[in-house]
């Protein structure tokens, strides 16, 4: 069975992430500390959702997703006290939401679990799967860059907090490989089946990962081209519907736009030479980086 790892960023890995961004930037730091927290507090909806649907079948897989929800509950608790503990904020995090992104671009055709069962463990497990491959990354890399961080209380108090996470991560995307494992043995169907979810959900995951990344200039574009890599992972027969559906919220992209005006205040309020000097060149070369992207594939 074919495994599928989380792209890169604009040639950029976690591990550069946290070094060259994130750890240099409190404010950034206890952002994404708060992004970890609400992704992990929304996860237990999302799984409980799955467990009602399921409705006690297979009575295996139910228990072991009740048991994700609780994990998936610490991690927040964990989270939400270190948070109040270095006097962060945890409200909704500011910015495009990365789960927000992952549901927008969910196809909205349910399979129902009572008429087929094996299609909508595929479409769960998988989806589920992605997004926890992702978690991992950036936890195994997050817990590295504070390693060679300097060696702060808070630093330490934070790595420590993620190492009791990680472990338990990780092992969500092993019992996600199992159970898809068990459903590819089924038949040559299933596998097919499998193999097409994955094609779709780690398209869906990549576009929502890198709409949380980037405000840049051109970045409509880069989530068109991704819309459009996700439209491909699907039947021919299915594929305009779906693009016209989620055509206008990726060009129109309301919440980009108010991160955009909310980015810049915080820049200009903080450093208004900074931000003529640093801010605005590097919003503009966004869009130079896709006239070079493009200029290369031509």
């Amino acid at each position: 069975m074919k495994v599928a790892y989380p792209r890169k960023f604009n040639g950029m890995g976690a591990r550069d992430i946290f070094k060259q961004f994130v750890l240099h930037n409190r404010e950034l730091h206890l952002i994404t500390l708060n992004r970890y927290r609400y992704n992990e507090q929304h996860s237990c909806a999302e799984l409980t959702g799955v467990i009602e649907k399921l409705n006690g079948k297979p009575p295996e897989l139910v228990q072991e997703l009740s048991r994700h929800v609780c994990d998936e509950a610490r991690h927040a608790m964990w989270l939400t006290d270190l948070l109040i503990d270095l006097g962060a904020d945890i409200g909704k995090p500011p910015g495009v939401s990365y789960i927000g992104e992952f549901e927008r671009l969910l196809d909205q055709e349910s399979y129902d679990p009572e008429v087929k069962l094996d299609d909508y463990l595929i479409a769960a497990l998988v989806s589920i799967n992605v997004t926890e491959k992702r978690g991992c990354e950036y936890f195994s890399a997050h817990i590295k860059a504070l390693k060679e961080a300097p060696q702060t209380t808070e630093n330490i108090k934070i790595r420590e907090t993620i190492a009791k996470i990680f472990p338990e991560e990780a092992g969500h995307v092993r019992w996600g490989n199992r159970w898809l494992a068990q459903l590819v043995r089924k038949s040559p169907e299933h596998r097919t089946k499998v193999e097409q979810a994955k094609c779709k959900y780690s398209a869906i995951e990549q576009a929502a990962f890198e709409s949380g990344m980037d405000i840049m200039a051109g970045a409509e574009l880069r989530r068109l081209s991704n819309l459009l890599e996700v439209t491909n992972t699907m039947p021919v027969w299915e594929r305009s519907q779906y693009f016209i559906q989620h055509l206008p919220q990726t060009l129109l992209a309301p919440e980009l736009q108010m991160t955009r005006i909310q980015t810049a205040q915080k820049a200009w309020q903080r450093d208004p030479q900074s931000f003529m000097e640093k801010f605005v060149p590097m919003f503009f070369n966004g869009l130079n980086n896709i006239q070079k992207q493009q200029n290369k594939s031509a």
